[in-house]
């Protein structure tokens, strides 16, 4: 699993050089990157696949890093048709070549010719072609070893079995080609060193059929073998027609039922189509990369040919233990059981389906039935949760798909061995036309008006184009979605934007009432400050009077003779009126509890009322009033609120009793 921003390290694999096509790639790399340039054995360079046309300034011996942002890609060029690989002939004179400068698919990773769409549009590569546009065997789907023609129709082997996988595959309905043996059936050349000749097996594979191995290896190709002439599957050979070699003509024949629909509350159901893959550069010329479908354990189980039966007992364990054990004693290793594994998943089938060959026109009937489905299995539920655990940790990486990507199916299967070769005729002209209606010839002939009028097969030449539209349909269906997804992440970005206008207005207008409450308290606390520390300053208590000395009078307090009474009466009017420019607070006048007439120290007699609103009158007003007789052994009261008092002290007038004699 490789992240989108790295390259995958895979050994000689090309996408090991490959660069992914990301933004992030593009700030880590610059474009004056050189490449080397591919030079062929006539000593001319190789046209690369990024030429420039007359209005392009990009310099082709440069390998441009491509960003997957499609103004990044302004001066790549839009190609309709990928570059061929480079042929190098390999001897004089041959028709057969070595291919060079193109990605080959590998254990693990598929490719696919990819191209940069045209401006406008919501994605940044689709779908190409490469030459020549018809159907042949894929230049990027075979071994390397095998060796081909520049049409892709000619293969000639080396070494053991390889194969290699024609350019569309077989999703439904009825299809036929022929492959004429060249050279094969055990044949052997006249200058080959080899023991063993060339032989030939034809047949119809999956992309998970691997491509190191003959026809029929696993449960994932179907084929006959030219040597005895048996049908092979799973490693398995069966009897099934005459050997056949050089100059033979083998016809194959294969038969799908319609292509089962989604359905569409199934979120999981893989008959949904989903393709998983990234743009990468390799040697100038854009692909499209993703993993291979890898083979299931269901599948491989098939190939467990010491499988026990179900009815056999168990071995029994031994008892007995090696001299170089020590006797110690058991430490309860029995109570740890291995899980269980989970249970296989069954593998379905295409009800209906049949294989079937045709040696120089003559068949014994389908060689294979009810072919396995070509769809990937049903993913588990435990697959499923760590995807979604992925999918919430951002991880943008390759991942398998378990849905069909639209290039599933039964693809054409050559195998060659040694220096075997063949030539595929895919239609629509064949040495040997099979019967109009194959499926019918099969069957007993119930009399002549059963015939078939029509051809109800197609040669395989037709299944290229028709495969072609396939994946432009598909990359016109991925351009409608994320132009979709694109207007919908601009809605969701412009709603999120307007709910953080809204928090931001929230947020100032909630500091501003925070700071207008900070400043409102902040100037009462200045205030009570101002308040205070004027009330309690000393240098005031001139400017209020002085203070009446303590002094023994001879007329007694009610608790004994000979000592003066004080009553309290704190001067705030006056204080406020000089501290604040005449304001008085509201607390100020507020109603005194009790009222004690008195006179000062300077004889002035005073009193305070907060029932009236002018303070100097009231003074007046107390001044010419006399003492009531029962306010005089009033006990002394405070007349300002806590904290505030700046008390003067006022002798008052009480009359003493006389002392009994």
């Amino acid at each position: 699993m490789l992240a989108r921003g790295s390259s995958p390290l895979r050994g000689d694999s090309p996408a090991s050089i490959a660069i992914p096509l990301t933004s992030t790639t593009l700030s880590n790399h610059t474009q004056g990157k050189k490449r080397k340039r591919d030079v062929a054995t006539n000593g001319t360079a190789s046209p690369a696949p990024s030429e420039p046309g007359p209005s392009s300034t990009l310099n082709p011996t440069e390998n441009v890093v491509l960003p997957s942002s499609h103004d990044s890609l302004a001066l790549r060029p839009r190609l309709n048709i990928s570059r061929g690989p480079v042929f190098i002939p390999i001897a004089e004179g041959s028709p057969y070549h070595l291919t060079e400068q193109l990605a080959t698919n590998r254990i693990g990773f598929r490719y696919i010719p990819a191209g940069v769409t045209p401006h406008g549009s919501s994605i940044s590569f689709r779908t190409i072609e490469s030459n020549p546009t018809s159907f042949r065997v894929g230049w990027e789907d075979r071994n390397p070893c095998i060796k081909v023609t520049q049409d892709g129709l000619g293969l000639l082997g080396d070494r053991g079995f390889r194969s290699a996988r024609c350019n569309a595959p077989i999703r439904e309905g009825k299809w036929y080609m022929e492959v004429k043996i060249e050279h094969g059936g055990g044949a052997q050349t006249a200058d080959s060193a080899r023991r063993e000749g060339a032989h030939v097996r034809l047949g119809w594979g999956r992309r998970e059929a691997s491509l190191n191995g003959p026809c029929g290896l696993d449960g994932y190709s179907y084929g006959i073998r030219d040597k005895t002439g048996e049908k092979v599957t799973l490693s398995r050979a069966r009897p099934y027609c005459q050997p056949f070699g050089t100059g033979d003509v083998v016809g194959m024949y294969i038969s799908l039922p319609p292509l089962r629909k989604s359905v569409k509350n199934d979120p999981h159901d893989p008959a949904h189509i989903k393709r998983e893959r990234i743009a990468i550069e390799f040697k100038g010329q854009e692909y499209f990369e993703s993993l291979e479908y890898p083979q299931s354990k269901e599948m491989i189980a098939l190939m467990d040919f010491q499988r026990k039966a179900p009815d056999a007992a168990p071995v029994p364990s031994s008892n007995k233990k090696s001299a170089t054990v020590k006797n110690v004693p058991e430490r309860g290793r029995g109570a740890h059981t291995a899980p269980e594994p989970a249970p296989l998943r069954p593998l379905p089938t295409l009800t209906g389906s049949s294989i079937a060959f045709f040696v120089n026109g003559q068949s014994t009937g389908p060689a294979f039935r009810d072919i396995f489905d070509f769809r990937p299995l049903r993913a588990p539920a435990e697959s499923r949760k760590r995807e979604r655990k992925r999918a919430r940790e951002g991880a943008r990486e390759h991942k398998e798909n378990p849905f069909d990507d639209g290039t599933l199916g039964y693809y054409p299967l050559i195998s060659l061995f040694n220096e075997a070769r063949v030539q595929i005729n895919p239609g629509p002209d064949f040495d040997f036309p099979p019967p109009l209606d194959i499926d019918a010839a099969f069957e007993p002939k119930q009399d002549a008006a059963s015939e078939a009028a029509t051809r109800t097969w197609r040669p395989v030449c037709e299944r290229y184009q028709e495969f072609m539209e396939e994946q432009w349909a598909l990359d016109r269906l991925e351009e409608e979605e994320a132009r979709v997804e694109a207007g919908s992440r601009a809605e969701e970005e412009r709603l999120e934007a307007e709910k953080k206008s809204q928090r931001e207005h929230k947020r100032a207008l909630a500091n501003a009432r925070k700071r207008a409450k900070q400043e409102a308290e902040a100037a009462a606390a200045a205030a009570a400050a101002a308040i205070s520390a004027t009330a309690f300053n000393l240098s005031e208590a001139p400017r209020l009077g002085a203070l009446p000395k303590r002094e023994e009078s001879a007329t007694p307090m009610l608790s004994g003779p000979g000592v003066p009474a004080y009553t309290y009466e704190p001067p705030m009017v006056d204080l406020m009126q000089r501290t604040l420019g005449g304001s008085i607070p509201n607390h100020v006048n507020s109603p005194a509890p009790t009222v004690a007439s008195s006179v000062d120290a300077g004889g002035v007699q005073s009193g305070y009322n907060s029932e009236y609103g002018d303070i100097e009158a009231s003074r007046e007003e107390e001044e010419e009033e006399e003492i009531p007789a029962e306010y005089l052994n009033v006990p002394a009261t405070y007349g300002a609120p806590v904290g505030m008092q700046h008390y003067r002290y006022r002798a008052a007038a009480i009359p003493m009793e006389e002392e009994e004699s």
